[in-house]
């Protein structure tokens, strides 16, 4: 999947979907905000790089950590989530601002970041090294990326779901290998690899397991909004039957998950650490 193919996908119909969704994800994965943010220091001047940002959930969740002199951006290459962060920001008297740019090609200035962070941001560029190399640039001597990925498929039922339940009856297009997409990571030695062709070094590439959920009343939204499913469903030309039929086969097969008024899953990611030279 080239840049153009990313840039398309993010700024048409898969970023209005992370859009809509934006209460359902921020619900789901604020485990994760709160893991990203624990590691920034109360009170510190940090200037942080939040990559991948979306709606802003992480970026504003550092930005209110953040001391005297402290700064967040959040950069991300789907201009209507950059909108909504924007907005989100505006109720806010936290240091942060929000970029709608590709991180791969963006022109950071040199030196000029404390700390990297992301939240499943950094598994859909189509050259990681040259991406994580421009991060590291970015980055000032001594200053930290700290960053989430997922592991693999068959850890990740969750994730999986529909589309396993939705193969019958719909034409699903296939998940790449090694990206880009929402498993390029999966393969520990890959990652440590790209980030050593960065130039990073100190690096971790450790296991995270987190408990995540979302309400019940949300998973119908959740299923026709996002993944390989969600974005046929979207998709005009399917018969509002089959939609419909396709909608009720893969909620009942989460059924495993749902736990009264919660959806709970187990989510296994890895976390990337290093350190700029």
């Amino acid at each position: 999947m080239t840049d153009t193919t990313q840039h398309a996908l993010w700024n048409g119909p898969a970023g209005d979907a992370w859009v809509q969704a934006q209460p359902v994800l921020d619900d789901m994965f604020a485990p994760f905000a709160d893991h990203l943010a624990q590691g920034v220091p109360p009170g510190s001047p940090w200037n942080v790089l939040d990559v991948g940002c979306g709606t802003g959930a992480v970026s504003l969740a550092i930005a209110a950590r953040l001391g005297a002199g402290g700064h967040c951006t959040g950069l991300d290459i789907s201009a209507a989530m950059i909108d909504m962060a924007r907005e989100r920001a505006r109720s806010a008297t936290y240091p942060v601002d929000f970029i709608a740019a590709d991180a791969q090609r963006h022109v950071f200035a040199p030196a000029a970041v404390d700390h990297v962070v992301s939240r499943f941001g950094v598994m859909f560029f189509d050259d990681p090294v040259q991406a994580f190399t421009g991060l590291r640039v970015a980055t000032r001597s001594g200053g930290t990326l700290h960053a989430l990925a997922w592991r693999a498929p068959d850890e990740n039922a969750f994730m999986t779901t529909a589309e396993r339940a939705a193969a019958p009856l719909l034409a699903l297009p296939p998940r790449s290998a090694d990206g880009p997409g929402q498993f390029a990571f999966a393969d520990r030695q890959r990652v440590l690899d790209i980030l050593a062709d960065s130039g990073w070094r100190d690096i971790e590439v450790t296991a995270v397991d987190q408990v995540c959920s979302i309400r019940t009343a949300d998973l119908q939204r959740y299923v026709s909004l996002l993944g390989p499913v969600g974005g046929m469903l979207r998709d005009p030309r399917i018969d509002a039957a089959l939609r419909a039929q396709v909608l009720q086969v893969v909620v009942d097969a989460f059924a495993p998950f749902v736990q009264g008024d919660r959806v709970a899953f187990g989510a296994a990611c890895w976390a990337l650490r290093a350190v700029a030279p």
